[in-house]
């Protein structure tokens, strides 16, 4: 398929506007996401779920993530419609935190963790939307600003979260989180104003037809290393059997946030100057290098340097991927190309947490990140052979 040229959007005040409340927002969301992130996992397990379940439970969340970024992405696509699926999604994360507080058992936080994961819905039609705003010289500041202000917010909610777990315990907590998603919303509703699209084309829908052969090795390695990228709530489970107290397993959370936070804008712009596909390839080898303290750690500075490492790896792969993939699809159907890359890792990232479940309780702890290690440089080695579009 020939790829048309593209075009370069104005940048003008409105798009600095649209892109400081898309930041905002992401703010406040992850603010109430990162309350109870922390303690997700000992929350879960405080209901009577062993490792399996947990994996099961956050399986089922990534799944729910993939298949409703790709619903909207189409959707959206097809009705050339953004903004109602972000402050929709920004809703049903609110409204998820306070079913969590009301469930008695771990069967009861299923309805609401899918709920809550399809919240994700609006992730590819707001990646489009600054993606579309953007330009090839700053695509990747953008994105990274974006996700700079997410994990800003995280840092703020996990503050919280350890300063006043201890005093509100689970479900009071979790009444709080819900506040800020709400916040999110109403920014959306009020600050964005979306444009009727005069030339848009009608929409009949992509197909394999509309995606070339560098795009499709890009999505299958992307699928192969989310195989291997298993839930967070791993890693701090394993925090947690070298002695850490439940009160101070948060701080890891912390700790990769932080780093996350004050890395993630740096990244964007390094990819907007070397490539998106030097700094996915920096990305990889950082959680490599994860996977490789994690099965020698013998100490908790090992843990403490795997959880440093983790925070670097994430601040390049979620701010730079996202660019790499509006690049190398068609522009015009750029919300489905975002939503379908994330079907596609989202489902992979299923079997990865419930695998690395059972691997965990059947063969050890370590058994995760030694399979992950493999699928991860399978990964890194397909990448040498996508091309990057000028």
């Amino acid at each position: 398929m020939e790829r048309k040229p593209e075009a370069n959007p104005p940048q003008n005040g409105e798009t600095k506007k649209t892109i400081r409340t898309f930041a905002f927002s992401s703010f406040f969301n992850d603010m109430g996401s990162d309350m109870i992130y922390p303690i997700w996992p000992l929350f879960v397990a405080s209901l009577g779920a062993n490792m399996a379940v947990l994996g099961l439970i956050d399986g089922i969340g990534n799944a729910v993530v993939s298949l409703s970024q790709a619903i909207s992405g189409y959707i959206s696509d097809r009705t050339h419609k953004r903004k109602v699926f972000i402050w929709l999604g920004y809703l049903f994360g609110g409204i998820s935190r306070l079913g969590y507080a009301l469930s008695a058992t771990w069967h009861g936080l299923v309805p609401f963790r899918i709920l809550d994961r399809a919240g994700k819905m609006r992730g590819a039609p707001r990646d489009a939307m600054v993606a579309d705003l953007s330009i090839r010289s700053n695509r990747g500041e953008n994105f990274g600003l974006i996700r700079t202000m997410d994990n800003a917010g995280a840092l703020v909610g996990i503050v919280f979260c350890i300063a006043a777990f201890p005093l509100l315990g689970y479900r009071n907590l979790l009444l709080i989180a819900a506040v800020p998603s709400l916040v999110a919303a109403v920014l959306i509703v009020l600050n964005i104003r979306e444009k009727p699209l005069e030339d848009a084309k009608l929409f009949r829908g992509i197909s394999f037809a509309h995606l070339d052969g560098n795009f499709k090795l890009f999505v299958l390695l992307s699928a192969v290393f989310s195989l291997g990228a298993f839930s967070y709530s791993f890693l701090l489970i394993f925090a947690s059997t070298f002695g850490f107290r439940v009160t101070t397993v948060p701080v890891f959370y912390l700790l990769f946030t932080l780093v996350a936070t004050f890395c993630s804008y740096p990244f964007g712009v390094l990819s907007d100057r070397i490539g998106r596909k030097a700094v996915l390839q920096i990305s990889y080898g950082l959680w490599g290098l994860v996977c490789l303290a994690m099965v020698f750690a013998d100490s908790a500075w090992m843990v403490v340097a795997a959880f440093v490492l983790f925070g670097l790896h994430q601040a390049g792969i979620d701010t730079v991927q996202k660019a790499f993939v509006a690049e190398l699809g068609p522009a015009e159907y750029r919300a489905s190309t975002l939503g379908g890359f994330q079907m596609v890792i989202g489902l992979c990232a299923f079997p990865a947490s419930v695998g690395a479940g059972l691997l965990w309780d059947r063969f050890g702890m370590q058994a995760p990140f030694i399979a992950s290690l493999a699928l991860t440089a399978i990964s890194a080695a397909m990448l040498f052979f996508v091309r990057e579009r000028d």
